[in-house]
């Protein structure tokens, strides 16, 4: 699976994905669980469709996908998306994301499909924080909270990395005056982490 992580929506290495949409397929799926706790009013909406604008000026023929539709019933979820290989997942809290992908089977989704290089992942801020191997320390910037159910909060993150992805480091972003706490953090408990400021992005590939 192709990785496209950015700090902050798209970055500054967008020619890579204008690129995978006109290769390959354009179809893409856009997953925007991480703002779920988020008042989904008519501001909401329109940041939504700025995302869609967003990817669409890129080249993609977008379509959202809910997660919440498909908890506790992965076997769904993989026949809807079966037709799809790319995806966009964007920031919003990474805990309430994490969650999200669990109880819809979609974190399992990205496990069976690591191996597919034809598979796409685009993402920013959480949406890239969740492939983290560990999200303990981001409890510092994003509440750690789960809106759906009783079950524990959980900081097991999907492990395609090897290190914990610290976004908006030294940015004008609201969030940054937070992420040197972060950053301080995995200092004193020896752990392995990128920090990445707004237009950053790391491609990479996991098999």
């Amino acid at each position: 699976m192709q990785l496209y992580l950015s700090s902050f929506k798209l970055g500054n290495k967008q020619s890579f994905l204008k690129d995978w949409a006109n290769r390959k397929s354009n179809k893409l799926l856009l997953i925007t669980n991480a703002r779920d706790l988020k008042e989904q009013d008519e501001k909401e909406k329109e940041k939504i469709e700025s995302y869609v604008k967003m990817l669409e000026d890129i080249g993609f023929n977008v379509a959202l996908l809910d997660l919440k539709n498909y908890f506790n019933d992965g076997e769904k979820l993989y026949e809807d998306i079966r037709d799809y290989n790319a995806f966009c997942v964007t920031g919003g809290n990474v805990f309430v994301l994490r969650q999200a992908m669990k109880l819809s089977g979609f974190d399992k989704y990205l496990k069976d499909n690591r191996a597919n290089s034809n598979m796409l992942y685009v993402s920013w801020s959480a949406g890239s924080c969740v492939l983290s191997d560990n999200l303990k320390g981001l409890d510092l910037v994003d509440e750690p909270v789960n809106p759906y159910n009783d079950d524990e909060i959980m900081y097991e993150g999907i492990g395609f990395l090897n290190y914990c992805l610290v976004p908006h480091y030294k940015s004008d972003h609201k969030e940054s005056i937070f992420v040197d706490d972060v950053v301080e953090y995995m200092d004193r408990y020896d752990r392995n982490y990128v920090a990445i400021s707004d237009g950053d992005v790391i491609i990479e590939e996991v098999f």
